[in-house]
């Protein structure tokens, strides 16, 4: 039977892996967009960085199944999810347009959700409860 942090691991693995595709593919102008002018690298490049990223992170949740494993990519991708933060700020504060957020109102819900992400990443790989525990004479 496949639980609900199975199928959430899954469903961000998936996402995160269609969002690297398309960071190197049919989206990439769009996410050059969302690069802060201030950020001190070329667009293009951190686009392309960060879809390699995006799709190792990706890769790495459909994969890693096991403790402390698990947990260890869970960390890591609630990791970049705050690291990229601060360039979805700047886009809401900067006044941006890019992927339909042409609005401040759509730009500031946008933020609302990154939380959730960091939350999603961490939730779904942390061990259950009991689970890893060592039993009695093994």
């Amino acid at each position: 039977m496949v639980r609900g942090k199975t199928l959430a691991q899954l469903a961000l693995g998936g996402a995160l892996v269609y969002a690297g595709v398309s960071h190197l593919t049919v989206a990439r102008e769009e996410f050059q967009a969302q690069v802060p002018p201030w950020f001190p690298a070329d667009p293009d490049a951190v686009v392309l960085a960060s879809g390699a990223v995006e799709i190792g992170l990706g890769a790495a949740l459909l994969t890693a199944w096991r403790q402390p494993l698990r947990s260890r990519v869970g960390l890591v991708a609630a990791a970049f999810f705050v690291a990229v933060f601060p360039g979805n700020i700047a886009q809401f504060t900067e006044h941006r347009d890019a992927f339909g957020l042409d609005s401040d109102t759509k730009r500031g819900v946008r933020l609302l959700f990154q939380p959730l992400l960091v939350a999603w990443a961490w939730k779904a790989t942390q061990k259950r409860a009991g689970q890893g525990q060592e039993r009695a004479g093994s």
